[in-house]
């Protein structure tokens, strides 16, 4: 295979032309290649008047090595690809493994399982994807939460709500195999190789089904409103659990548990804390998520061409002098904020899209970086109390006036800046439903969040003019960027607790789909050759 890096298409061509592009390149005819197939692409917007696409493309083709060396080109090497193999030599286990939780951890530590032939138990506290997208729908309209079934429990996990954001900073071999997936069950191809891919909370739903429907194909046991309450032990290791399920509760015996529980498995972590399974502290990084004018944000970097490319997105952060850093987190171009919450007495936000992106305001976490010396204690739930704090804050702010439960605080960008209390939207309308309080957003944050984010709004707006927009609109709180906690694991994926298995986020090893995934086949690989 022969891979050519540094190829610009115009923003109006096609994959026709960037093929004749390799094949000039090379010194062949486009015919000539066999395969043709996109690796990376990017936008190149430095230049507003010169803004384009850059390719990076394997090509296949007779006498490769001829063709790199005539070309003399340090863009033109000869590639191997290494595709990802699970380990071929694996042990069943006595009984079937147990996986709590079908986030991405839980979902492809259970399908790279069932693949290999060994099937799991697959327990979600939540609901199936189509049930659970009409709960939370009904949440956003109304205002009322099912804590069962919302955006941070059920099928799909928290990311199926979400951008479908498939960016990752690991360069885990497994991230291919994980694509792969995704592809299989629908996503689309070009996830493979954009820039900064993403599935859209509308086709995510369906890939989630499909790899769910893969699951019961392969002969794993799918429970859904099976809650996970207790792991029962005898001589150190793993050997039960209390399960609340719809018919009541019931003793599960296991011997291998995957635990993938997710970031806001708060019970979770108390019940593994009372336990004694080691855990420790965790930074994460709170604030609120700021939306923009869609259009206003894309013509800021694309210039004349906005209207032709796809809806910009952003990623900032700068570094304040007292030591904080203030940073954009999950951006979502053409989408909403979405109400996260998955109890009551508290309000929490994330951010949303769909596929096309077709919304008219683009929104991001603006976070501020908090760690344990920030929290209110040193045991190892301290962040989540942390957290309870901020969220509890932001319910009482929101809901203040008798507005409509689950109402979310929220103040304008030039206000805040002003110190001043907001009364109304301005140009820009909020998305969040079910609605917003317009109010100051000192009371739920910690001062010094407050302090950085007036702080990093003008510095920001240096790098993306508009950033400080005064009528972008604010609204509290984001606090579940991170797990707060981190269970312990040693080399081989176990805790100190034999036959417990963490992984994923909600354990402290990931942050996102594709990291969260990869860990689940990490653990899995574990789980198999043990």
């Amino acid at each position: 295979m022969i891979r050519i890096s540094n190829l610009s298409l115009p923003i109006d061509g096609d994959l026709s032309d960037l093929q004749k592009k390799a094949a000039k390149r090379l010194g062949i005819r486009s015919a000539d290649i066999r395969t043709f197939t996109p690796v990376r692409q990017s936008i190149d917007a430095r230049k507003k008047q010169d803004i384009h696409y850059v390719y990076t493309v394997d090509v296949d083709a007779a006498d490769e090595a001829a063709l790199v060396r005539r070309a003399n080109d340090r863009n033109v090497t000869l590639h191997v690809s290494q595709p990802y193999r699970f380990p071929a030599h694996i042990s069943k286990p006595d009984l079937m493994p147990v996986v709590v939780g079908m986030g991405p951890a839980g979902l492809f530590a259970a399908l790279f399982l069932a693949r290999a032939g060994i099937p799991s138990i697959v327990l979600e506290r939540g609901r199936d994807v189509d049930t659970r997208t009409a709960d939370v729908e009904n949440f956003w309209s109304t205002g009322s939460l099912d804590p069962r079934s919302n955006v941070q429990f059920g099928e799909g996990g928290a990311g199926t709500f979400s951008d479908g954001k498939l960016t990752t900073g690991t360069h885990d071999p497994r991230l291919s195999a994980v694509l792969d997936v995704l592809i299989e069950h629908g996503a689309p191809e070009d996830v493979r190789y954009s820039h900064k891919p993403h599935v859209g909370t509308d086709v995510l739903r369906r890939v989630v089904k499909s790899i769910r429907q893969e699951l019961q194909a392969l002969g794993c046991d799918v429970r859904f409103e099976n809650r996970m309450d207790a792991i029962q032990t005898r001589d150190g290791r793993v050997c039960g659990l209390m399960v609340e399920g719809p018919e009541g509760p019931y003793t599960l015996p296991c011997h291998t548990l995957i635990l993938a529980p997710g970031h806001s498995a708060r019970d979770t972590f108390a019940m593994l804390h009372d336990l004694g399974v080691p855990m420790e502290q965790k930074a994460f990084a709170i604030g609120v998520r700021i939306e923009h004018a869609q259009a206003a944000l894309s013509e800021a970097q694309y210039g004349p061409a906005w209207r032709r490319l796809p809806p910009s997105d952003y990623k900032l952060a700068c570094h304040l002098p007292g030591g904080r850093s203030v940073f954009s987190f999950c951006v979502c171009p053409g989408g909403q904020v979405v109400a996260a919450a998955s109890a009551p007495g508290q309000v929490v936000t994330n951010g949303m899209s769909y596929r096309d992106r077709a919304g008219v305001n683009i929104n991001g976490g603006l976070l501020v970086g908090v760690g344990p010396e920030d929290f209110p204690g040193t045991d190892p739930l301290a962040g989540v109390r942390f957290q309870e704090t901020w969220e509890h804050a932001a319910w009482t702010l929101g809901t203040s006036g008798g507005s409509t439960p689950f109402s979310a605080p929220a103040q304008l960008v030039g206000d805040l800046l002003a110190g001043r209390s907001s009364t109304g939207a301005g140009a820009i309308s909020p998305t969040y439903r079910p609605g917003v309080t317009w109010i100051a957003l000192d009371p739920c944050l910690p001062p010094y969040v407050i302090d950085s984010l007036r702080a990093a709004i003008p510095l920001l707006d240096r790098k993306v003019h508009g950033f400080a927009c005064p009528d972008a609109v604010l609204t509290g709180v984001e606090t579940r960027s991170s797990s707060p906690v981190r269970i312990l694991r040693d080399s081989s994926g176990m805790s100190s607790l034999a036959g417990l298995y963490p992984c994923g986020e909600g354990a402290g090893y990931a942050g996102g789909i594709m990291s969260a995934a990869a860990d689940g086949i990490r653990i899995a690989e574990h789980v198999a050759c043990t």
